[in-house]
């Protein structure tokens, strides 16, 4: 039960918002969900699952509660989303409203990962190579570990410089989120780093490091703001099992949790269990690493490390490097794909594999876990030289490096050696040949209820898990399953604030092909837009593949192909923002986008007053993983495609559906271009279960 104090600070906060906020309008959804939130918060452990649509103010809801409940029991109050989008709003718009209104001084800190932050030092080593004519003049050790392998560009060199001025001057603290110069893709890996590269307290910029400042910040801030990505990270970074977290953010006893965007952590909690080995480059790999240890032994000055010589070691590598082999031609032994299927792949029915291939990854196993141990105190060796300077930074960077790069091969060789856990659905296991005949070896979990039993729920102080569509028409019994739910969480759909049926319809027109037919319906989508789209307004055309977005453009006439901007031909900011001068200038634009573009997109009023929906998001069926879990199912009598797709691509499709109605002063339509919510069993269930907008269902043939 709530304690009187963290009540009343509530209820003061709440009365501050209403009488501060220009035109607040209370609203009940809100309300139930602030009292909800505050009940879970209240009772140590609870987990809750609040469906909150566009509108609800969920972040003023989940803030007003969560600050009043985490104050009154000294913990820290954690909001973690899925994407930077996000992440901004909360810390430039949400946050600093709700405590300038409460005149609140809770401190505020944003965590994120090393890979977002500036390496000072390797900054400074990115800008020691820029002279190519240099670069090309090193040799031994100082060739074998330099960062550029081909002369700078004049860009390249621009940037590097403007973000070592910035930096230099504290005009920028470091964080690349707010770089003051463009970071390539080939500039991001030269200037960041990861904890393997990492040398910490022995690094010469450990007291100028923008990560670590960050991370200094976290001990005194009473509201965090992180992604998935770094929670699901600290909760499995410890390495002990009755005690996950606490290695970058608080303890998950003293945390609550509130996940925003909750609808992606599914994925976001399997991607943790994946992992792969492409066996041509693990075995380059490993010739390198074997010439960056003799330099580290000569370095250190040690005639042994971690037990063995530099001769012993380097045989060790060379085992691990036969053994590779010896997997890559068993596996093409036993699997001869078609040459022409471009990249091949070869998935384990419920994860099993051939027993020789499982035999060598158990011997990899063994090979890799002695390397590991021995590249663990080789690095040792290299920190505790008494020499330092660069040489000592460069080579203990690398070995880390080495050693991370090592324990994501060891987890693979674990996954495909080692048994599953009882019962629980199988790892998926697989194996792809691209078409230069490169072999990959790939694992994964197919599902993120196992990891988030045994890190998250048991363990935190309370956990939140919202976001604007989690169910499917408010049932949750597919999302429970996916994020292994305990069985007293509470579950919670929330009613939308907008009057959606004076608002906006449904639309399902009387299309003549399913979308089996790829060409046929592709064609006829071109069709039905130049005839039916209003082109002179605002509209958004959602695909499910870029192939069937290009059939359809070439298929409109040009001057309808010239009112498009679609996803990928600019940077999304300009896109839309050329999208949004059109519309201004009352010329219309329309906007063509992937699956990418159906969630998260704010385009209220003019902006988007049709959105075209060409396809039912259905997961491509293919998927290793998915198809494994499925397979998984129907072995217990399940139907996955009852269970699992419909539900998902019913939540995807209530996604779509949510850029439409922003406000209460939008309206529109929105347009299905596909029939199987008529002519499909499932049909119904899907329309049940979207928002009530008015329903337009033509009636027609289904296929042609």
């Amino acid at each position: 039960m709530l304690e009187q104090a963290a009540k009343d600070a509530l209820r003061a906060a709440y009365a501050q918002i209403q009488a501060g906020l220009p035109g607040f309008r209370p609203r009940a959804a809100q309300r139930r969900m602030i009292a909800e939130v505050a009940k879970i918060f209240g009772e140590a452990g609870a987990v809750a699952v609040i469906e909150a649509p566009t509108g609800t103010g969920k972040s003023m809801a989940y803030l007003l509660a969560g600050v009043a409940l985490s104050r009154a029991q000294h913990k820290r109050l954690l909001i973690a989303t899925a994407t930077v989008a996000l992440q901004e709003q909360l810390l430039r718009n949400d946050i600093p409203q709700y405590l300038a209104l409460t005149d609140d001084t809770a401190a505020v800190a944003l965590a994120k990962g090393r890979g977002r932050y500036l390496c000072p030092r390797n900054l400074a080593l990115a800008l020691r190579g820029l002279d190519a004519g240099e670069q090309l003049g090193l040799t031994g050790f100082e060739a074998e570990t330099a960062l550029w392998t081909k002369p700078p560009s004049a860009a390249e060199r621009q940037s590097l410089e403007q973000l070592a001025t910035a930096f230099a001057e504290r005009s920028w603290y470091g964080d690349l989120d707010a770089a003051p110069a463009p970071v390539s893709d080939l500039l991001r890996p030269m200037v960041t780093t990861s904890a393997g590269g990492c040398s910490g307290r022995k690094c010469a910029y450990f007291a100028q490091c923008p990560f670590f400042t960050a991370r200094r910040s976290l001990d005194d801030a009473e509201i965090i703001v992180a992604n998935h990505d770094l929670v699901l990270a600290d909760l499995t970074m410890s390495g002990e099992p009755d005690r996950p977290g606490g290695v970058i953010l608080p303890p998950p006893g003293d945390t609550l949790y509130v996940f925003d965007e909750a609808h992606r952590l599914p994925g976001k909690a399997i991607a943790r269990g994946t992992s792969e080995v492409q066996l041509a480059a693990a075995a380059r790999q490993l010739e390198r690493l074997g010439r960056l240890a003799q330099a580290a032994y000569a370095f250190a000055g040690k005639a042994s490390l971690g037990g063995m010589d530099v001769a012993q070691g380097t045989e060790k590598l060379e085992q691990l490097g036969q053994a590779l082999e010896l997997l890559d031609t068993a596996i093409r032994r036993d699997w001869v794909p078609d040459p022409d299927d471009g990249t091949a792949v070869y998935r384990g029915s419920l994860g099993c594999l051939p027993e020789p291939w499982l035999e060598q990854a158990r011997a990899l196993g063994m090979v890799t876990t002695e390397m590991q141990r021995w590249l663990a105190a080789v690095r040792r060796g290299v920190l505790e030289a008494p020499e330092g300077g660069p040489l000592q930074e460069s080579l203990a960077g690398d070995l880390g490096l080495a050693m991370e790069r090592l324990a994501r091969h060891a987890a693979c060789w674990e996954a495909w050696g080692g048994p599953d856990a009882k019962d629980e659905p199988p790892l998926a296991r697989w194996a792809t040949l691209n078409a230069e005949r490169q072999l990959t070896c790939h694992a994964s979990a197919v599902s993120a209820a196992g990891l988030l039993r045994s890190v998250l729920w048991g363990h935190a102080g309370g956990v939140l898990l919202t976001s604007a569509t989690l169910s499917a028409g408010g049932d949750f019994h597919s999302y429970a399953d996916a994020v292994g739910l305990p069985g007293e969480a509470l579950t919670l759909s929330l009613p939308s604030p907008f009057d959606l049926d004076r608002q906006a319809r449904l639309e399902v027109p009387a299309m003549r092909h399913l979308p089996d037919a790829r060409e046929a319906h592709a064609d006829e989508i071109g069709d039905w837009l130049a005839e039916h789209l209003d082109w002179d307004t605002g509209n958004l055309v959602l695909f499910t593949s870029r192939a069937k977005l290009q059939r359809v453009l070439q298929r409109l006439p040009i001057a309808q192909v010239r009112r498009v901007r679609a996803q990928g031909s600019l940077p999304k900011a300009d896109l839309l923002a050329a999208h949004g001068e059109d519309i201004a200038a009352g010329k219309g634009s329309t906007v063509f986008g992937l699956a990418s573009f159906g969630e998260g997109l704010d385009l209220p009023g003019k902006l988007c007053e049709t959105v075209v929906i060409t396809q039912l998001p259905f997961a491509v069926p293919t998927d290793p993983v998915g198809a494994t879990y499925a397979e998984w199912l129907e072995a217990h009598g399940r139907n996955p495609l009852l269970e699992v797709s419909v539900p998902e691509a019913t939540r995807l499709l209530i996604q779509y559906c949510g850029r439409l109605i922003r406000n209460e002063s939008d309206q529109g339509r929105i347009v299905l271009l596909d029939r199987r919510v008529v002519t499909r069993r499932y049909g119904s269930v899907i329309l049940r279960a979207l928002p009530p907008f008015r329903r337009v269902i033509e009636r027609g043939p289904a296929s042609a």
